[in-house]
């Protein structure tokens, strides 16, 4: 099999887990980084997008092209500013996997209040760029469906960002 697209290679590179997958859609799992030691874990898809928004914030890259909007008053805003000392390796990432598969992310801008970059799903390696938080959560769950743990009821099915070209 051909490694060459088995490397995390940026900064806020990201090996994504997924464990399960509940109803809609609904993944579950944990995510890995090379700044900490332990999984971060998340129950949902949102919780998910929310904590990789939050380590992308922590580490400041990529940096953001426009500001996060609130309703609440914000207090003096401390800098965040995280050590960016490596704990683990890409070699000691790549080993961690998901029950139903696993992706590294690459998350390279964030413009246009998204996410743009690439991800590789490591059970079929296979590499594809997306351009927004949608596109990419859109092929995860095209990816995990053809585990055949998420079809639940026949649907018609729309294309899978990861069908082998033929």
């Amino acid at each position: 099999m051909d490694r060459s697209q088995r490397y995390i290679g940026s900064p806020n590179g990201i090996v994504l887990c997924i464990d399960r997958v509940e109803a809609k859609n609904q993944i579950s799992g944990r995510f890995y980084h090379r700044y900490q030691r332990e999984g971060t874990a998340f129950r949902n898809t949102e919780q998910m997008l929310f904590r990789f928004e939050q380590f992308f914030d922590r580490i400041q890259f990529p940096y953001p092209t426009t500001s996060e909007r609130t309703f609440q008053e914000r207090a003096v805003e401390e800098k965040v500013s995280q050590e960016r000392a490596e704990k683990m390796s890409d070699e000691e990432l790549l080993r961690k996997h998901g029950e139903l598969g696993t992706f590294v992310v690459r998350v390279q801008h964030r413009e246009n209040s998204s996410w743009q970059g690439r991800i590789t799903w490591m059970e079929k390696n296979r590499t594809l760029y997306f351009r927004s938080a949608w596109e990419l959560l859109k092929m995860i769950a095209s990816a995990v469906e053809t585990t055949g743990e998420a079809a639940e009821e026949p649907e018609e099915k729309e294309p899978s960002w990861f069908d082998e070209e033929e």
